[in-house]
């Protein structure tokens, strides 16, 4: 039986892909799940058109990307919080934080964007990378400093 993915399933294939399966697997799994439909003819014009538009849509989010991280060039992201004696932070600076400090400079960047793997918990100056597009990723500068009013 050939079907076209609908999504991407394990060990299978991606989005859009005609591939052979069992009968069973095909009628019992993946149509009932709605991760397939079945190849027709029609079916396969419509996908054809599917990804046409997805590649387009996809040129336009990148090119809309790379805009952005032009502008992204150069700027840096401040912020003043309450440290111990060892420079430590008694909290922590997160991806959540940073998009919220960008979205206040005017830049709307979804917090799963900046690519922080570990909070910031100490004192000092750091580079996070900031993934705009799958193919497009800039730098920011992030700079923790001691609050004055301690």
């Amino acid at each position: 039986m050939e079907v076209i993915l609908k999504e991407d399933v394990a060990k299978l294939g991606s989005r859009g892909d005609v591939v052979k399966v069992a009968e069973g697997y095909g009628r019992n799994y993946l149509l009932p799940r709605k991760l397939a439909i079945e190849a027709t003819r029609a079916n396969k014009t419509v996908i054809e058109q599917m990804k046409a538009a997805a590649l387009r849509r996809s040129a336009r989010e990148k090119s809309e990307a790379e805009a952005l991280a032009q502008q992204f060039e150069g700027l840096s992201v401040s912020f003043k919080r309450r440290s111990g004696e060892s420079d430590q932070l008694f909290g922590s600076v997160t991806a959540s934080d940073i998009a919220e400090a960008l979205e206040k400079k005017g830049f709307q960047v979804d917090r799963r964007k900046v690519q922080v793997h570990e909070p910031l918990k100490s004192l000092g100056e750091f580079t996070v990378p900031v993934r705009l597009h799958k193919d497009v990723t800039t730098h920011l500068k992030v700079v923790i400093e001691k609050d004055a009013t301690e």
